[in-house]
């Protein structure tokens, strides 16, 4: 039974010890390269006893972060990036909720690491990778770590203003992985492109994805995506086959009509998530690559990548919106409707239910959010089991397959009527000449805000056609750009604070 995800950076070592593991501009490894520099790392770092301890990694995506993790797994740590695009009191309070005893950074950013986290020591990967490798060490470490051992953590946006840490397992990722790359059969010719950064968990789908399957893994520099065409002449030169991305990085590429510059021939597969996917942004895409296969996917952090998929048909009409289809294998995905009882019939809303072993441990050091969020299966009175909340709503279509409708806290009471925000923004986002859009609801005011060639009043006038009056935003804006998050998604906050000319 495999208990531990570096068993996949071992076995692709030694089935492709001289394939390319990972592509990083003019820079790359082998896997057999791989393997040495964590071990290597994962000694050094052995001696600062951060077994079961979180260690954090200050610096860009790239070969010596990928090295830096598989590293601190072998030292019987945890890693936890710290996003150097981050700002700095961002940063600062992660570590407050982290306490990351060592810090790995590069030669370039020890400085500032040693600034932003003066509590912790700070060591340099390439002074790591210097150690020699201790194999009796490592394999004492290896015996003693199980596979509810915390491999990562993901800081996500907290309620409260400070951020919270989602803590992940190996049989977490493992339990995922295995039906992942089956599903879609990502193999050992696949060259993966990676957009999402580390600290997001569409990247944990890249790199274990590779790592399992002897892939070759792709790291497209953050830079490319605000320059299509060095974007595209990127993904072409590196014969891409699949890519796993973020909603919004696909709706970017269609929006600056990229693939009219250059199409990546060799693609195979486009699985997105994050965000509801537009249909002019599909659309687009399969009319330059017809025979691509894509894949919606859906499921919070907490629930380790996702927790159901929809593979699309190609000729199907999907105006109304996508699904999001049927639980992965060894998940169980439900609704239950307000007062817990169990949702099977078509089109009645409920709240989106996730079980099984892909469950995330849990929030760090939030044991009230814990309980509020992984909850004992209110189906379940016989023992303990545990399930997550995800906060979304869905229903099931006359296929079965389950509907994404939106976030439970995006429900709005506007007019006398019961609102989803989601399904504003759907239809919105459906009109010619609005690319990207989205709805808030403040102070009792439904507002709308876009980028696109339409001008409002024209909008306004399209949208009484399809949506009744009190769906109508009575306040919309039109930006110049939408802003986006790290990672990737709309950054609604931000739009709002520059719509309104406040930034």
């Amino acid at each position: 039974m495999i208990k531990n995800v570096l068993y996949y950076l071992e076995n692709s070592a030694e089935n492709y010890p001289n394939k390319i593991a990972i592509i990083e501009e003019e820079k790359t490894v082998t896997y057999s390269q791989l393997e040495l520099n964590a071990k290597s790392i994962g000694t050094g770092l052995a001696s600062y006893n951060v077994f079961n301890k979180p260690v954090g990694v200050y610096m860009e995506k790239g070969i010596d972060a990928l090295s830096s993790f598989f590293g601190i797994v072998y030292a019987g740590g945890f890693y936890c990036t710290l996003n150097t695009e981050l700002p700095d009191f961002r940063l600062t309070q992660i570590q407050d909720v982290l306490k990351a005893k060592v810090v790995v950074t590069t030669e370039e950013l020890k400085e500032k690491a040693k600034e932003l986290f003066n509590t912790s020591i700070i060591c340099t990967v390439d002074e790591l990778r210097k150690t020699t490798i201790n194999e009796e060490t490592l394999s004492v470490i290896r015996d003693k770590m199980i596979d509810k051992n915390p491999l990562y953590i993901n800081f996500t946006s907290g309620s409260t203003g400070v951020p919270k840490g989602i803590v992940v397992g190996h049989r977490s990722v493992i339990d995922f992985i295995e039906h992942f790359v089956e599903i879609f059969g990502i193999d050992s010719t696949d060259i993966i492109a990676n957009q999402a950064p580390f600290d997001f968990d569409v990247s944990v789908k890249d790199i274990y994805s590779s790592l399992k399957a002897g892939a070759t893994l792709v790291v497209v520099p953050r830079s490319y995506f605000s320059i299509p065409t060095k974007l595209m002449d990127y993904l072409c030169d590196n014969k891409i086959t699949t890519m796993i991305w973020a909603v919004s990085a696909l709706c970017l590429i269609n929006t600056f009509h990229a693939l009219d510059y250059k199409t990546p021939t060799t693609l195979k597969r486009v699985l997105f998530s994050g965000e509801v996917m537009p249909y002019k942004c599909i659309n687009g895409w399969q009319k330059f690559l017809p025979d691509v296969e894509y894949i919606n996917l859906y499921g919070p952090t907490e629930i380790t990548c996702n927790c159901t998929y929809y593979v699309l048909e190609k000729g199907r009409d999907y105006s109304t919106g996508i699904p999001i289809g049927k639980a992965f294998p060894n998940e169980d995905v439900f609704l239950l409707d307000d007062n817990n009882n169990l949702i099977t019939e078509t089109n009645k809303i409920g709240k989106i239910i996730v079980r099984g072993t892909t469950l995330a441990l849990g929030y760090y050091h939030l044991q009230e959010k814990n309980q509020d969020s992984f909850i004992q299966n209110p189906l379940n009175d016989a023992y303990p089991e545990r399930v997550y909340v995800t906060g979304d709503l869905g229903k099931y279509d006359e296929n079965g397959d389950l509907l994404f409708c939106g976030r439970k806290d995006h429900q709005i009471k506007y007019m006398g009527h019961r609102i989803e925000l989601e399904e504003i923004e759907k239809a919105m986002s459906q009109i010619d000449g609005v690319d990207r859009c989205f709805c808030t609801f403040e102070k009792e005011r439904l507002k709308g805000y876009y980028v696109g060639t339409i001008e409002r009043t024209e909008l306004y006038s399209v949208m009484k056609q399809t949506l009744p009056v009190f769906m109508i935003p009575g306040f919309l804006r039109k930006m110049d750009y939408m802003p986006l998050t790290k990672n990737g998604k709309i950054d609604r906050q931000e739009a709002v604070l520059i719509a309104e000319g406040k930034k």
